[in-house]
């Protein structure tokens, strides 16, 4: 029997039409969406489903509505395949909640209501903030990180090697950015962004989140749950995974790390549940001698075999 690692998307994963088909497919999908709109005073099967983009783009509603459509990927998927349980979870950013959903430290609910105020506070850090990041392909690291120190900006991701996410004030990007192609680094993009995300920008949101997070009913994880800010599987409980949710908005993502460290537990396959691929094609960077699949469309579910 396949031993997988379950992992989820994160945000700027979302299209327009999410989740659709997975519905029309599957009841245990239908149910999350109908449970998602029952609990959110906005319809998120309507925003994932018809959109508007711009809508699908802001925090408030993208974060609910990935979370969302990725818990109901995998409903789709335990209802089809009941027999299949990961040695891991691990979620990208945003898509940690979906992977402590899964785990089992809260149910559905209260992990829609915990995203939702998290992409709140999120998208007012971004309003009082001029933030920017840039994708740097390629490069030592030692010369990425010395730069970010020299301007004053952080590292918001380390997604797999060759792979890395600078993130801080715009302008001081914009000079990091300067600076890496001056050192050698050819490979540095500027990302179309709504603010600093994974950076001290965000450390407001990160500590208004805290007594949320506090007032949310959790339980010990009933899988090996690697959480981004250690990219380690959590020993400490539940105060550990709070500690690691606070410091993970304003904190580096250590998704290599991540899942790394779930492969080592035993995993011989990856399966990315929610919109989109970026999970499945970081893999190939990370080990592409584990194979990876995505759990994201009814056609993909349907064509899934063990």
């Amino acid at each position: 029997m396949m031993k997988p690692v379950f992992v989820f998307s994160g945000q700027g994963a979302q299209s327009v039409g999410m989740g659709k088909d997975i519905c029309d497919a599957s009841r245990a999908a239908a149910a999350v969406f109908e449970l998602a709109d029952k609990t959110m005073d906005w319809s998120v099967s309507d925003v994932c489903f018809n959109g508007p983009e711009d809508k699908l783009k802001e925090s408030r509603f993208c974060q609910p509505a990935i979370y969302t459509m990725s818990c109901a990927c995998l409903a789709a998927f335990r209802e089809k395949f009941p027999a299949i349980s990961p040695v891991g979870c691990a979620g990208l950013s945003l898509g940690e909640f979906a992977a402590l959903q899964a785990s089992g430290v809260f149910d559905f609910v209260d992990g829609l209501k915990l995203v939702a105020r998290r992409g709140e506070l999120m998208d007012q850090a971004c309003r009082e903030t001029v933030g920017g990041m840039a994708s740097v392909l390629g490069g030592d690291l030692d010369i990425i990180r010395a730069v970010c120190l020299e301007c004053d900006i952080d590292v918001a991701n380390y997604n797999c090697p060759g792979q890395v996410v600078i993130s801080g004030e715009a302008i001081k990007v914009e000079h990091a950015v300067s600076l890496l192609k001056d050192r050698g680094l050819r490979k540095v993009i500027p990302l179309k962004v709504a603010g600093a995300y994974h950076s001290r920008l965000m450390a407001w949101a990160g500590s208004q989140l805290g007594p949320v997070l506090d007032a949310t009913v959790m339980v010990d994880p009933q899988l090996p749950l690697a959480q981004n800010f250690t990219g380690a599987v959590t020993t400490g409980g539940v105060a550990e995974i709070r500690r690691n949710l606070v410091s993970q908005v304003a904190g580096s993502v250590r998704w290599d790390d991540c899942v790394r460290t779930l492969i080592a537990q035993g995993g011989d396959a990856v399966i990315e549940f929610g919109p989109g691929n970026v999970l499945t094609g970081l893999m190939k960077r990370i080990d592409a001698n584990v194979p990876a699949f995505n759990i994201g469309t009814a056609e993909q579910l349907a064509a899934f075999s063990v």
